[in-house]
């Protein structure tokens, strides 16, 4: 049994990571799954969140805020109401003018809106990583150490958190969309926009609405990736945004728990890689996850056949 407590500590990193593509993949599956579009802006925005909660974070150091549940509620605060700001301005300008035309000038439109908020990032903040120290330490010793010098495997505070988070968002979103009146909203854009317009669903309200929420999930991953990592730059959300999108495809892309599914086997596929492989290959070990499951199962893991309306 030499080999568990590698394991189990590769499992605890991977289950952590794939939380975060989980969250943010989650708002890739909202729009694809209402207007049939990739938003390819997404991981910016995610980066975006992680940056309003780095500021906010420094702000909090400044002012000699020291008490960790109220910085910790500043920052959550700030980043997620600052960064659905971004959300929405993302579907004003890069989406909603085009609603109507083919799929391919949106699609323009977003990774010209993304590449549009790297250089942003990068005017403002800078080109180099922004280092941030710790704010949550500390931890539990699984198993190891002792006499024989056994591998020791740690379980973090803020890992705990990051899973709990998650766990926590995905069952209130869950909740929301089955049982609330902007849920059914969104259901019945998603089935026939065209429809629900008719019976007076206010179609544009409820996709703003959805980018929104999308940009609320990406700013608490990115939140709690720079506590966790502790290291941020303008090029984050592109790399996480890839990982993330790929993540909604393989759960099954317009499937909510699709998404967290994808997340989960992409952090879970880059750490046990890393752990035993090379982990310069990760993400080829990813991708080619991905096509062997669109091979043999197009839809994703967690995905329905779309049904062609007539």
């Amino acid at each position: 049994m030499d080999w568990f407590p590698y394991f189990l500590q590769q499992l605890i990193n991977g289950l952590t990571l794939g939380s975060v593509y989980g969250l943010i993949a989650i708002g890739y599956t909202m729009v694809y799954g209402i207007i049939g579009m990739v938003n390819f802006a997404h991981g910016d925005v995610y980066m975006i969140g992680a940056f309003q909660a780095m500021i906010m974070l420094l702000i909090c150091g400044a002012l000699g805020i020291s008490w960790v549940p109220a910085i910790l509620l500043l920052m959550l605060i700030v980043s997620v109401v600052l960064t659905a700001a971004y959300g929405w301005t993302v579907e004003r300008i890069a989406y909603r003018p085009l609603r109507g035309s083919s799929r391919l000038a949106p699609l323009i439109s977003a990774i010209g809106m993304s590449v549009l908020l790297e250089n942003y990032v990068q005017l403002v903040q800078g080109p180099r990583p922004k280092p941030v120290e710790p704010l949550i330490r500390g931890g539990f010793q699984l198993m190891g150490g002792g006499a024989d010098n056994s591998f020791v495997v740690q379980l973090g505070y803020m890992q705990i958190v990051i899973v709990m988070i998650t766990i926590i968002l995905m069952g209130a979103f869950a909740m929301a969309i089955g049982n609330t009146s902007l849920g059914r909203q969104q259901r019945a854009c998603e089935q026939d926009m065209k429809m629900a317009s008719l019976l007076g669903v206010n179609v544009d309200r409820t996709i703003s609405l959805t980018f929104v929420l999308g940009a609320a999930l990406a700013a608490v991953a990115g939140m709690m990736v720079t506590l966790y990592y502790g290291n941020n730059d303008f090029f984050m959300g592109f790399v996480a945004g890839i990982k993330a999108f790929t993540a909604a495809v393989l759960g099954g892309i317009g499937s909510l728990p699709g998404a967290m599914l994808g997340g989960i086997l992409i952090g879970l596929i880059e750490a046990f890689w890393s752990a035993y492989f090379s982990a310069e290959y990760k993400d080829v070990a990813a991708f080619s996850i991905l096509v062997l499951v669109l091979i043999f199962r197009p839809t994703g893991l967690l995905g329905r056949p779309e049904v062609e309306k007539v």
